[in-house]
């Protein structure tokens, strides 16, 4: 069995009960969300549809819409309780843009129900982590989009909660985070994937707490739970939580608790084929008659 593997029913649960008070704990994922958007103001591409992969309450969708009004915007997420909230969030929101279509799909992104080569931008903010074969679902992100279309994303990288990590290191025999994946390896995976032109960027942002209290109810309220199948089946016990209070103490700054999150930001295209579907290869030339 892989410890590190993700509980997918447990993060479908974990979310679902996190929905409804999701947008006000959601600081960081909003933040980070908008330095995506800022991101956009480089990209020329007016995609006519698109696809937010974990799209959660759906704040990002409808920011989306409101910067490509003439698209269709589907909010993908793997927990119905984000895309109910979602949806009842967006019914106002639809009366401004008379004629955009919006649509919600519940659904896992490893095994994305979308038409292959139906879509020209995909978004995802935050989402990618929660994946248990990262390459495997970049194969499946570049099968849907169109030749020439974009994957733009965000994800958390391997420093992400490392002081957490220090805290509970060698308290138990039980993993208490996720494991994130390294920057330079997401890179290559885009290439083996068959996207072209990677982008890569990285930043760290540090929130501070009052207690460790604070920052595990934190993670909760957002419902980033640890969901790996080597997770404890129970509740902590006192000593080993005084254990990890005692060691994240120790990490304590200009009176605050830091919480270190790595922030990688992504973005490839989708290029043409070089070959078809029969073998023979596609070669391009300038030739006119």
């Amino acid at each position: 069995m892989n410890e590190f593997e993700i509980d997918k029913k447990q993060v479908r649960r974990a979310f679902s009960r996190a929905a409804r008070d999701y947008d006000a704990a959601a600081v960081l994922q909003r933040e980070v969300c908008t330095r995506m958007l800022d991101r956009l103001d480089c990209i020329k591409l007016q995609p006519s549809r698109i696809i937010d992969v974990g799209s959660g309450t759906g704040w990002g969708t409808r920011q989306l819409g409101e910067r490509y009004p003439k698209a269709d915007v589907t909010a993908l997420d793997i927990a119905i309780g984000m895309l109910q909230v979602a949806r009842g969030t967006s019914s106002w929101w639809q009366k401004l843009f008379v004629g955009q279509r919006e649509s919600f799909v519940c659904a896992d992104v490893e095994a994305l129900p979308i038409a292959s080569g139906s879509v020209e931008m995909i978004w995802s903010n935050l989402a990618l982590q929660w994946c248990n074969d990262l390459p495997a679902t970049f194969v499946e992100l570049q099968r849907v989009l169109k030749v020439d279309g974009l994957l733009i994303f965000s994800s958390f990288g391997v420093d992400t909660l490392q002081e957490l990590r220090i805290a509970f290191n060698g308290v138990d025999g039980y993993n208490h985070l996720n494991r994130f994946a390294d920057m330079h390896d997401i890179g290559d995976m885009l290439l083996a994937a068959g996207f072209s032109d990677p982008v890569m960027e990285m930043e760290r942002i540090t929130l501070t707490y009052d207690d460790v209290r604070a920052v595990m109810q934190d993670l909760k309220s957002i419902g980033a739970n640890n969901a790996t199948t080597g997770r404890a089946s129970g509740m902590m016990g006192k000593t080993t939580w005084q254990r990890v209070t005692e060691n994240y103490e120790k990490l304590r700054r200009d009176g605050k608790l830091p919480a270190t999150f790595e922030i990688i930001y992504g973005h490839a295209w989708k290029p043409a084929p070089k070959k078809m579907q029969d073998g023979r290869a596609i070669i391009k030339t300038d030739f006119k008659l």
